[in-house]
């Protein structure tokens, strides 16, 4: 099994960054990728943001069954959190995150008040890992795009600040990714959601391990339905090798590039490779 590591030059710079500018924030928006959410969570998180108010946000709600949904919804609730999901794509949920970023500043200038000093726009920042779409959503929360976006890792370099409203400004920070990926399983479920950067991991074994994961989570049958090789009876590697000889001229590499593209686009439908029960 390859070792998936990757901690380019930019995130750890991005990381020193995010530090420095922790003691100037008020509340913070950490954003996850609802397909993987526990596996997209920065683990050292909570260390680097002490008591500040955190608001959890599952961006990609689209690419999950609502049934999905609402076991995630439980599941924290349980953990005493509440999910915000949103779709930042499409907008989907952004104003009620808006309202809730706005309330935790209801909240900080109350206490400003009491201390003698004059209430302020609130300051949020929202952090997460590589391509979970943080730029997306506050490109979303501006009501226009400022930010730059795009479905690939590294698209944020710098680290700055975006007034959002006369009540919210909105520090937007790169990716930042654990030095060490210790969780080999996260690490691959990081991969196939492309929450990694590709030179990171080797896509034929990336995607045998998307076909067992589909498999461990009883969504076998869409595997059979659209590449018409049942996978029950043989490992993900062996899918991949089957669908390159079936489909592709023996080109393996080009079969798991398409079943990691059919993920990662929908084509599959909305899938999970997270479960509240099943990690």
């Amino acid at each position: 099994m390859p070792k998936i590591q990757w901690y380019p030059g930019h995130i750890s710079k991005a990381e020193r960054q995010l530090k420095e500018q922790l003691n100037k924030v008020d509340v913070i928006l950490e954003v996850l990728d609802a397909r993987i959410p526990l596996a997209s969570h920065h683990p050292q998180v909570p260390q680097w943001i002490g008591e500040k108010p955190r608001i959890l946000v599952l961006n990609r709600v689209d690419m999950i069954p609502e049934f999905v949904r609402q076991q995630w919804t439980t599941w924290f609730d349980n953990q005493g959190e509440t999910p915000y999901f949103t779709d930042a794509k499409q907008g989907k949920g952004v104003k009620v995150l808006h309202k809730a970023t706005r309330t935790a500043g209801v909240s900080i200038n109350r206490r400003r008040r009491s201390r003698g000093m004059l209430p302020r726009p609130v300051r949020a920042v929202v952090i997460g890992l590589p391509n979970v779409g943080k730029s997306a959503l506050i490109n979303r929360l501006l009501g226009r795009k400022i930010v730059k976006s795009a479905r690939r890792v590294g698209v944020t370099r710098q680290i700055r600040w975006v007034k959002i409203s006369d009540t919210i400004e909105l520090l937007d920070a790169p990716g930042i990714i654990p030095g060490n990926l210790e969780n080999q399983k996260d690490a691959v479920k990081l991969a196939i959601c492309e929450d990694i950067g590709e030179a990171a991991y080797d896509n034929q074994y990336v995607a045998g391990m998307l076909v067992d994961f589909l498999v461990e989570l009883n969504f076998e049958e869409i595997l059979r339905l659209r590449y018409s090789i049942d996978p029950l009876d043989i490992t993900g590697e062996e899918y991949v090798r089957v669908l390159g000889y079936e489909r592709y001229q023996g080109d393996v590499e080009r079969a798991s590039r398409q079943l990691l593209n059919d993920f990662r686009k929908g084509l599959m439908g909305s899938i999970p490779l997270e479960l509240p029960l099943i990690n």
